[in-house]
């Protein structure tokens, strides 16, 4: 099998599923147990939330497990709309965003918020200076991701932030960042709250974090109950995934520069390679080095994903055709109906190589001269 969608999940090392083993196996104590055996694990997991909060460059007392990044988003939402619940109800946010907080932010439009959507330009790009003029005196909060899942474009998280401190200083910020885990520190990026997500790096599903800075004071808990996560986050920590999550931070912090370079030369090859396709496109002017959005002009990305597929070749389509009909965020950029219909997306991890990255440009030179267009 030839991997190429670690932007939808990531193969977990040996030594991750090792960690996670031990404590499943070994050291299973509850961390709220007040017996030696309980104790201890309290102790562990603190020892994790330190070493994930070294990748995020944040304090650990300001890190906090979540079961993923969707929750990590809802709850940062909800939590700064109760804070400023005095400065107004208008959100701000892109037409991009994952579903995770566009939907939240439904949900709040349904009790009263107001919320501005922003549509990117034809390269996915938007402008921090966009994102403020869109601010007002009665701005709650701004949500924009830092790297966007299908485009792999970066956004101007540090400029909103710096934007905002110096026009709207109540207005709280919130990034997804899980895309973007392991590349950014949050004290550079200034933001009140950064998600991110064990599964991008390497660590099991089912974990993640939610960093709250400073400017927070006195966050809204998202559960109720026994007090866990300083008494924001109730409810018995999911130790074995805590682990595998403090595994694959430590060994990410560890290879970071490696894997960097290792990323960008393979984004550029991937890309020269798939730009020699007749009909295939780059889609976007995304900038982050792990995901590549192209286009094969008239081919349904449905089926080039299923053909593939069948090789063993495992991409994603950038357009989640439902109906004929194409992702969120490839119909934000407004293309041309060809190019919209075959938007594919490549993400690579640490252990890609360029011998796969050949064998999926093939792939895709086969599909396109033995398949017929549509459109």
């Amino acid at each position: 099998m030839i991997y190429l969608d670690h932007a939808a999940t990531t193969p977990i090392p040996r030594p991750v599923a090792d960690a996670m083993l031990e404590v499943l196996t070994e050291q299973y104590g509850n961390p709220s147990s007040q017996y030696p055996f309980g104790s201890e694990m309290k102790k562990r997991v603190e020892g994790w939330r330190e070493t994930v909060a070294a990748l995020l460059d944040c304090p650990a007392d300001r890190l906090h497990f979540t079961s993923c990044g969707t929750e990590g988003d809802n709850w940062a939402l909800r939590a700064a709309v109760w804070q400023n619940r005095h400065v107004g109800r208008h959100i701000v946010t892109t037409a991009v965003e994952h579903s995770a907080v566009l939907e939240c932010c439904k949900w709040l439009e349904r009790d009263g918020y107001e919320v501005t959507y922003l549509a990117p330009d034809q390269d996915g790009v938007i402008s921090a200076e966009r994102v403020l003029e869109a601010v007002r005196p009665d701005t709650a909060v701004v949500s924009v991701m830092l790297v966007n899942n299908e485009l792999g474009t970066v956004y101007p998280i540090s400029g909103i932030a710096r934007g905002l401190a110096a026009a709207h200083p109540k207005t709280l910020l919130h990034t997804d960042a899980v895309q973007g885990f392991g590349t950014f520190s949050a004290k550079a990026l200034g933001a009140d709250f950064v998600t991110v997500s064990a599964h991008k790096i390497g660590g099991p599903k089912g974990v993640g974090a939610l960093y709250i800075g400073p400017r927070v004071k006195n966050p809204r808990p998202l559960l109720a109950g026994g007090g866990q996560e300083r008494g924001l986050r109730s409810g018995t920590e999911a130790t074995a995934q805590i682990a595998g999550f403090a595994k694959a931070a430590e060994l990410r912090l560890e290879n970071r520069e490696r894997d960097r370079a290792h990323l960008e030369a393979l984004h550029a090859v991937a890309l020269e390679k798939l730009l020699g396709i007749p009909d295939m496109v780059s889609v976007g002017a995304g900038t982050a080095p792990h995901i590549l959005a192209v286009s094969l002009a008239g081919w349904p990305a449905g089926n080039i994903v299923n053909d593939l597929g069948a090789q063993g070749i495992c991409i994603s389509a950038g357009s989640a055709c439902h109906q004929g009909k194409p992702s969120h965020v490839v119909a934000a950029l407004n293309l041309p109906k060809r190019v919209a219909a075959g938007v594919i997306r490549l993400s690579f991890g640490p252990g890609t190589t360029e011998a796969e990255i050949d064998a999926c440009a093939q792939a895709l030179r086969r599909h396109h001269d033995t398949r017929m267009p549509m459109l």
